[in-house]
């Protein structure tokens, strides 16, 4: 499915049918979707954190919508009085095709997000894009410390990642990874994976640094809670709603992830992928069509 600007995509009748078993995790195909989602977010008690579905895009046009997209949804929660902010996918904005474009691209917005005085978090893609992704990071941080990155626990380089980070004062979002790697690069068991993002969690709470604990496995949640620190939970939309009203009950920052766009279909086949209730969800939903 090709990326469209999100204003003028007229989807089709199968795609509608479709989407109203990928509601519970897309918000819908507008910014406008985006933003009531968001404000439904704000009303339970938690900030919201939108992205723009689309990644890996090779075609400079579709990285200018993007990038106009964004400009237009930051000034939108801005109006709207959103509590919240964007995340953004480095090769949404050009990394496939060079360096020096997707750098330029994140600076316009980050310039964006300090004249608003939002934040603005970049999202992390699979391996090969890592070593960028983290330069771009800390360019941007340098003229505007609202930033922050997401650090892939399953990665076997994210320890000195973080530590490189974590020394410059930089701000991450912990999650587990999602990406097929290859065996040189990844921690191949779960078990190995929730030992190294309870050891990366440690270090983070032993910075002075805000951090965000970007999860929704009840252990490492409760971990976190022990631990203490300068942090927020992020979870994601139509996931675990109800552990986010436990938390927030117990006045724990909570952020809501809330995606929106055209390119819903393959974010949805990996929330599919993660838990049996969802294809569970979506097979009762097609039989009662």
């Amino acid at each position: 499915m090709q990326t469209v600007h999100s204003e003028s995509y007229d989807p089709s009748l199968m795609e509608r049918l479709l989407f109203r078993v990928a509601k519970k995790w897309v918000a819908g195909y507008s910014a406008d979707d985006a933003a009531k989602a968001a404000l439904d977010a704000n009303g339970r008690g938690m900030s919201a954190i939108i992205n723009f579905l689309g990644e890996d895009t090779l075609d400079r046009k579709q990285v200018d919508i993007a990038v106009g997209e964004y400009l237009s949804l930051m000034d939108l929660l801005k109006a709207k009085g959103v509590k919240g902010c964007v995340s953004v996918k480095p090769t949404q904005l050009g990394l496939a095709i060079d360096y020096d474009t997707c750098l330029q691209n994140y600076k316009t917005l980050a310039a964006r997000a300090k004249l608003l005085q939002q934040f603005l978090w970049l999202d992390m893609e699979s391996a090969k894009f890592t070593e960028d992704t983290i330069a771009i990071y800390l360019e941007l941080f340098k003229d505007y410390e609202q930033v922050g990155v997401a650090i892939q626990a399953y990665l076997k380089r994210s320890g000195s990642d973080l530590l490189h980070i974590l020394e410059r004062g930089g701000k991450v979002r912990l999650v587990k990874g999602a990406y097929h790697e290859g065996e040189e690069h990844v921690f191949s068991s779960k078990e190995e994976v929730d030992q190294n993002y309870a050891r990366l969690l440690e270090m983070l709470a032993n910075s002075n640094n805000f951090f965000a604990v970007a999860t929704h496995d009840s252990d490492l949640i409760e971990k976190t809670v022990k631990m203490g620190g300068n942090f927020e939970f992020q979870m994601l939309m139509g996931i675990r709603d109800e552990l986010k009203c436990e938390l927030v009950s117990k006045n724990l920052r909570v952020a809501e992830y809330i995606p929106y766009g055209s390119q819903w279909l393959p974010y949805s086949v990996r929330r599919l992928r993660e838990r049996k209730r969802n294809l569970l969800l979506l097979a009762r939903s097609l039989v009662q069509q």
